[in-house]
């Protein structure tokens, strides 16, 4: 019988496969459930637990450092041997983390159990997106829009669950947590050996990784995560400042600039999946430059608009932002042929988690200025972000990297 790679493998020249595509969306989505977990777990931590505000916001830095900054590590054991297991090992230790800090004994060990829960999304999300480019065949942006659109879903669900489950059964609540994240491994575990078909066929002299013609480039590459990085302070400044804004001032209750928030995180879902299908037509770079040119002006329009209309404008502020998370990706992807899970640790992760640390320096500009000021600096930094993206190789990212004929392959007559 042949092996299953080689049923799958004249597929990664067609169309995307859905169910592969399908079945890393759901992890992703219960990998960033967990994430997102975290922080609606705050209130209840202390007020039952007693912890400080300083404790408490140490375990969103425990959690950001080990989900994010650690993921190009994974990425980079991913390149070397390809660890298709990590993927539902990385949920069964995400969803294990969350479910222990509701009966962790003490400080330390709600601490150790976050790192353990984070550690589980940062061995998920490399490996889990380089199998999204390999099954998403010659639509690249469309298939990892629709991997990075399960994210944007489970990172929105976490405070969803969390906050029922501990509002009835207190803290032991995240026990029952577990149960989501468990059951995708099953899945997904069910699922390897399918995917593993779609991997490029590694040539004889290396057994290990998938080596192509195309050489890495790592000065764009490292121009890119400039970018990223840049792009996700604007990102976690407003997600950390808007509903502080609507209530400070545009004097709104808090149920409307938490909905402003949903709204724009609902628009930038809808501008994932917008972006990835305009990426495959239009190029990669041509979408992020586009996005970030008109984040500034929607921002400003923003900050110049009443409620109504200022909801309006957050929502194309986050369809403009957050559809080039999934973009940036595949730009990287391309750019690193050789080293993809490490392109996708450092687009996915790394980039992303330093713009979450920068953003939190925001805090000391709010604390001078006023609430008003950090949300004036988050509408210029996408300015910075386009002129990077600019300097990008401005080649489409349409196909997939060949992978190297084997050495003792016959020649072929041109044709």
């Amino acid at each position: 019988m042949r092996p299953a790679r080689a049923r799958h493998n004249p597929r990664v020249d067609a169309d995307i496969d859905r169910r592969g595509i399908a079945v890393l969306s759901a992890g992703h989505l219960t990998a960033d459930l967990c994430q997102g977990a975290v922080p609606a777990l705050l209130p209840v931590l202390v007020a039952g637990r007693h912890y400080s505000y300083a404790a408490a916001s140490a375990l969103v830095l425990a959690a950001t450092v080990a989900s994010s900054v650690v993921q190009p590590l994974f990425g980079l054991a991913s390149d070397r041997r390809s660890l298709s297991w990590l993927m539902p090992g990385g949920l069964i230790a995400a969803g294990a983390g969350i479910a222990v800090v509701g009966i962790a004994p003490s400080y330390g060990a709600t601490v150790a159990a976050i790192v353990v829960s984070g550690l589980g999304v940062a061995a998920y999300h490399p490996e889990a997106s380089r199998y999204a480019n390999y099954v998403s065949g010659l639509r690249r942006a469309t298939g990892m829009s629709l991997f990075s659109v399960g994210g944007n879903v489970g990172f929105a669900l976490g405070p969803v669950l969390v906050t029922p489950l501990v509002f009835l059964l207190h803290l032991p609540g995240t026990l029952v947590l577990v149960a989501v994240p468990a059951a995708a491994a099953v899945v997904l575990a069910h699922e390897l050996s399918r995917l593993r078909g779609f991997r490029p066929p590694a040539p004889p002299q290396r057994r290990h990784g998938d080596r192509v013609d195309q050489p890495d480039r790592w000065a764009p590459f490292g121009r890119l995560a400039l970018a990223v990085a840049v792009r996700s302070v604007s990102y976690f400044g407003l997600m950390t400042f808007v509903p502080l804004y609507f209530v400070a001032q545009l004097h709104t209750s808090k149920g409307v600039a938490n909905g402003a928030l949903a709204a724009m995180l609902g628009a930038g879902a809808a501008g994932t999946l917008v972006g990835g299908r305009l990426a495959d037509r239009y190029g990669p770079r041509l979408v992020f430059a586009v996005s970030m040119a008109l984040a500034t002006p929607l921002t400003v329009a923003f900050l110049l608009s009443g409620p109504g209309v200022a909801i309006a404008f957050l929502a194309l502020v986050g369809a403009a932002t957050i559809a080039t998370f999934s973009v940036t990706v595949v730009i990287g992807q391309a750019l690193l042929p050789n080293r993809v899970g490490v392109a996708s640790g450092v687009t996915l992760g790394l980039s992303i988690g330093m713009g979450g640390v920068g953003a939190s320096l925001l805090g000391l500009l709010a604390d001078a200025h006023g609430v008003r000021a950090p949300l004036e600096l988050v509408a210029g930094l996408p300015l910075l972000t386009l002129c990077l993206a600019l300097t990008l190789p401005g080649r489409r990212v349409d196909r997939p990297p060949r992978p190297r004929a084997a050495p003792s392959a016959a020649p072929t007559a041109a044709g």
